[in-house]
């Protein structure tokens, strides 16, 4: 039987960021396939060019290296060089029936996470491994969560197909998107999403969330033309002043009447030296709206910015899209079937449909509730509360593990319920 709560503390000392979770994938593969299901992982699992935000070739190589080290898989591996770390479980019920899904993400975040002696993980001795990468988000439990959920289903004492989805790159919405386009939700007829924490105390549960953002991530580059900034700084084209001119104009955007917004030009980079009219600046935006609609209109802003401060400096300009996500829409029933669940748990003392406050984050299984959505199915993304001594995205993040076989519970009663 699966050690959930030992299995969460192996992923949270092997902290990968997106797409570069080879040794997480690998043990997810391994895992699924000792417990009879059939596993779509590698460049079957994905869309390889729907990516966005891939890190570099060399951060792949390293990371792909470093999983071979830490105890990963060669002939599974193999399979996901180059950053293909999705991973799809599929297994058949004794009778036909439904198809439902389960999605958990697995990536990390580029943090160094805290060495304080009041921070439970290294009091216990599972902090990261991996300097300056951390589990600071709780999708090393989302995804010790799927394997216990999957051991809990190897009876297939049930009527349909379960398809477990273990996302890469949920950080900077970046991986959902290439796994719908791939095809992997187009049989799906009902999809359950959820987080631990984001606020919810420990006995608590949601079964629907709401106020997502639609979200666009871009990274933009600037060239100019390096030149002596005394001797001669009329032949440079200076591309961080180009770069700086578009980022004060983005803040200048507009509010809207039609939906709230948000805009942050979050990196600004360029320049060698003080001596030398910088070549090359680079500028990562993002742009959210509670509005589709607005966030696009945002986007195209945003976008027109760029081009005209490039044009005003004579630069040449590029803009990639890293990361993007739209709002989420729960279906009512499911919220309320989930809830319904719940309530038969003795850790959930709270449950409701959806919270107080509404989550003013952005998520990118939005993409795979809409694809279900459009195809007649229904899906919820659920809260799960646990007490955390630090906001997410924190060096000193954390959960309550007892929070983990509650988790399981919920979401095997829940998928025994659909699949019928």
């Amino acid at each position: 039987m699966l050690d959930i709560i030992a299995l969460r503390r192996d992923f949270h000392q092997y902290p990968e960021v997106g797409f570069t979770e080879f040794r997480t994938a690998s043990k997810v593969v391994e895992i699924l396939t000792s417990l009879g299901y059939d596993v779509i992982y590698g460049k079957d699992a994905l869309d390889g060019d729907s990516r966005r935000g891939l890190p570099a070739e060399e951060v792949l190589d390293e990371a792909f290296v470093r999983a071979l080290r830490d105890g990963a898989n060669v002939d599974i591996l193999e399979k996901m060089k180059g950053g293909y770390t999705a991973v799809i479980g599929i297994l058949k019920g004794k009778e036909q029936g439904p198809t439902v899904a389960f999605r958990f993400d697995m990536d990390a975040l580029p943090i160094h996470e805290s060495i304080d002696s009041d921070h439970f993980p290294q009091a216990k001795g599972f902090r990261s491994k991996y300097e300056g990468n951390m589990h600071a988000c709780a999708h090393d439990g989302h995804t010790a969560i799927g394997l216990g959920l999957a051991e809990k289903l190897s009876d297939r004492n049930f009527s349909g197909t379960i398809k477990l989805i273990f996302q890469p790159a949920e950080e900077g919405v970046r991986g959902a998107y290439s796994i719908v386009q791939k095809g992997m939700l187009d049989d799906v007829d009902y999809l359950f999403c959820h987080h631990l924490g984001t606020g919810v105390p420990l006995g608590e549960f949601h079964g629907g969330a709401s106020g997502f953002l639609a979200s666009t991530k871009l990274a933009v580059h600037f060239h100019g033309i390096s030149s002596h900034a005394g001797a001669s700084p009329e032949k440079g084209r200076n591309a961080l002043l180009g770069a700086a001119t578009a980022l004060l104009n983005i803040h200048a955007i507009s509010r809207f009447s039609s939906g709230s917004t948000r805009v942050n030009v979050g990196v600004l980079e360029g320049g060698t030296a003080t001596n030398i009219i910088p070549q090359h600046a680079k500028m990562l935006v993002e742009t959210r709206s509670v509005s589709e609609e607005v966030n696009e209109e945002v986007e195209r802003r945003v976008k027109k910015i760029i081009a005209h401060s490039a044009e005003m400096h004579e630069l040449q300009h590029e803009i990639q899209v890293i990361g993007s996500a739209i709002p989420i829409d729960c279906d009512l029933d499911l919220v309320t079937l989930a809830v319904e669940e719940a309530r038969n748990i003795e850790g959930f003392s709270s449950c409701k449909n959806f919270g107080d406050s509404n989550s003013t984050g952005s998520e990118d299984a939005s993409f795979m509730i809409r694809r279900v959505q459009e195809n007649g199915g229904k899906g919820t993304y659920m809260i799960i509360g646990t007490g955390i001594p630090a906001p997410h995205h924190h060096p000193k993040f954390d959960i309550q593990e007892e929070v983990l076989p509650w988790s399981v519970e919920l979401l095997e009663r829940i998928a025994r319920r659909t699949l019928t």
